[in-house]
This record gives C-alpha cells, structure tokens and sequence, in this order.
C-alpha cells in the first residue's frame, strides 16, 4: 500500500471515529434533555398538588409555597430551551430525533404553563380563604383527581413513547370539561341563592377553569407524544378517532 493510501485510509477512519463520538455524544444530550424534562414534569405535578392540597385543607402557607415557588420553574424552561436550540444548531437532526427535540419545546411550554396555572390556583385560593367555608368541595376534588391524573398519564406516556398512553389522556378531555360545567352550574345556583357567597363562588370557579386549562396542557403533551412517536399530527382531529402506531 502507498503512502497515499495509507493516509486516506487513516483519514476515513478517523473521521468515522469522529463521527462516531458525535452520534453517541448527540444520543447522550438528547436522554439528557429528556430527563431534565421529566424532572420538570415532576416538579410542575407537584406543585399542582401542594396548590390543590391547600385549598382542600385551607392552607395559606402551602399556597405560598406554590407562588414562589414558579421563579424555579421559569428558570428550568429557559434552561431547557437553550438546550433544544443548542442539539438542533449543532448537530441538525432528522427524523424521530427532530420530532423529539421540537417536541420537547412545546412540551417545556407547556409545562411551565401548568406551572403558572397552580399560581392562578393558589392565589385564587388565597382569596377565597379570606370567606367563610361554603361547602365541601368534592366536585372540585374530582376535577383537579382527573387533571392531574391527566397530566401525571401525559408525562408518563412522553417517558414511555407510550402511543396508547397518550391516547388515554386524550379520551378523557371531554370528562374534564364535563366536570368544570358541572361546577359552574352549582356555584352559579350558589350566587343566585345568596349574594354573600359570590366572592367566594367566583373564585372557585376560577379554580375549576384553570384545572380544565391543566387538561389542556396535559392533552397537548400527549399529542405531542404521539408526532414523536407516530409522525402524527393529531391536533384538530376527533378524540374518538384513535391514532396508529
């Protein structure tokens, strides 16, 4: 073999060596990336727990908690962010690993979205701690069990690239606005019936808004999931068509 050929053989396999090290580091900061962003889901589901939990329990200090608490949760989506637009300049994927990290922005947004949603909640609780009880909130129970079920499925689904698991949190929307209609309809008979107990009606049915906003959020992570997944877009598409995997 000439020297020429011994250094062009050199240099190819340098390069695939090179271009090795760049997949593997590439296919590591992408499972990075995905785990930062389920340990934001994390934190976001709890916080929407602590909101909730401190209305059921009358809680001033936990609703505290939640409001400053957010600054934490803006400082991971700008951190995340930075990273998708960092994987998709440096190395310009295709395919699967494109979706993923598109996907991954929208899902940053809308987790901090839920993030604000249990601000809304603990500052709409904080003012209706400021009245008198006026019921046993079971229905809002059952609304914000459904959401953040919804919410905990979502994430889970994005964990797994489970397609039948997003498809799950998908089938359950029309539940969740069910319900916040529902909840309208009893504080409004509420407000009708006594005039005192307006205040306090209002805001819980803020409350009962912002949890159906949680499902939202929740739906568009699971149809986010399923365009990784299924190169499908299923936005605007009826819930009861389910999608192929």
């Amino acid at each position: 073999m000439t020297s020429g050929m011994q250094s062009a053989a050199l240099l190819t396999i340098r390069t695939m060596d090179e271009d090795t090290r760049a997949k593997r580091h590439f296919a590591e900061e992408l499972n990075n990336l995905k785990q930062r962003l389920a340990a934001m889901g994390r934190l976001v589901e709890e916080r929407m727990r602590l909101a909730i939990r401190a209305l059921i329990d009358r809680d001033v200090s936990a609703t505290r908690t939640v409001i400053d608490g957010d600054r934490e949760i803006d400082h991971l989506q700008v951190e995340i962010d930075e990273s998708c637009f960092t994987l998709l300049a440096l190395h310009q994927p295709v395919a699967v690993d494109l979706r993923s990290i598109v996907a991954a922005v929208k899902i940053n947004s809308d987790l901090e979205r839920v993030g604000d949603l249990a601000v809304n909640i603990a500052e709409a609780t904080q003012r209706y701690l400021s009245h008198p009880p006026m019921k046993t909130l079971v229905d809002i129970q059952r609304m914000a069990d459904l959401a953040q079920a919804m919410l905990h499925d979502a994430l889970d689904s994005f964990v797994t690239q489970s397609v039948a698991a997003a498809q799950s949190v998908l089938n359950r929307d029309d539940a969740l606005d069910e319900l916040k209609m529902e909840v309208f309809r009893e504080f409004l008979s509420y407000m009708l019936a006594d005039a005192r107990t307006i205040a306090a009606a209002l805001n819980l049915i803020l409350v009962s808004r912002h949890l159906e906003r949680v499902g939202d959020h929740a739906t568009n992570i699971a149809e986010d999931v399923i365009f990784i997944v299924s190169a499908q877009d299923v936005r605007h598409v009826a819930v009861a068509r389910e999608v192929t995997s």
